[in-house]
């Protein structure tokens, strides 16, 4: 169970120095551009994680067109919820497994959006049917296709990971943005989600204080996230992902830096079997 970071992909692949820094040998790769996913970048990739002996674990994958993260405008224009957006977002996730494959990942991640609630509404199907498209298209390229927690509330995710069906389905759990988005809380999760979950964000926060805007992401052990008991229903649910840590929010590049070592620590101390 290794220990890593979140990188950003860069055109010229030098995206694992960081990581080194860090002691770590192991990445979740991101990137919001698309167009970055070129059989070139995905060449200068291959040779830098070899150079640098970091590992992807995964290919966070993020869409073209316009994105905002909050509950105002969020829910119309994230992940496959637009329908104006949707054919170009699902092109745009197929062009994400192609480089997956070609740097060598075992899976694509990202953000389907704030897919409906109402099993009954006009534009759950289509959603369905494109995560579904997405999907498939991974299964033939021999890779797996990973939500991200946060947007949905556990029981949307398993219902859509039942409707899709595919069979290559995973989910990247991010217990604190299932509470910054305020869809439920990240231990009790892993009784309707736990068998999904194939690898963890190390991220922690608070619920949202008004109708707007998200809850506030905070170091981990600062926020409302019980990692003890999240250790522990994992550990039951056999876990034997990555722990990736990811530190956002509106802090400097020293304090975030800092979290990061000491959540490195943490994991050490307390999670059997996590190593660097």
């Amino acid at each position: 169970m290794d220990i890593g970071i979140i990188t950003r992909l860069h055109a010229d692949g030098k995206s694992f120095d960081i990581v080194r820094q860090f002691g770590l040998r192991t990445c979740q790769l991101a990137s919001m551009a698309p167009t970055l996913a070129t059989e070139a970048n995905a060449e200068a990739v291959v040779r830098e994680s070899e150079r640098s002996g970091v590992r992807v674990c995964a290919m966070w994958g993020g869409f073209p067109g316009q994105g905002e993260w909050n509950f105002r405008k969020g829910p119309v224009t994230l992940g496959f919820v637009p329908e104006g957006l949707r054919a170009e977002r699902v092109e745009a996730m197929k062009r994400w497994a192609d480089f997956a494959v070609w740097i060598g990942a075992p899976a694509v991640i990202t953000h389907c959006g704030f897919i409906p609630e109402n099993a009954t509404d006009a534009q759950y199907g289509p959603v369905v049917d494109a995560i579904r498209e997405v999907a498939e298209y991974c299964g033939e390229k021999g890779i797996e296709f990973w939500f991200e927690t946060g947007q949905e509330t556990p029981v949307v995710l398993l219902r859509t990971i039942e409707r899709v069906g595919t069979g290559n389905l995973g989910i990247n759990l991010d217990p604190a943005n299932l509470i910054l988005y305020g869809k439920g809380n990240p231990v009790d999760a892993l009784d309707v989600i736990g068998p999904y979950v194939r690898n963890v964000h190390v991220k922690d926060g608070f619920y949202p204080t008004n109708g707007d805007e998200l809850g506030e992401q905070v170091a981990v052990g600062k926020g409302k996230v019980d990692f003890p008991k999240l250790f522990a229903g994992l550990e039951a649910q056999g876990f034997r992902g990555e722990w990736i840590i990811e530190r956002e929010g509106r802090v400097g590049e020293e304090e975030k830096n800092r979290d990061i070592v000491e959540t490195i620590h943490y994991l050490q101390k307390h999670v059997a079997g996590a190593r660097v």
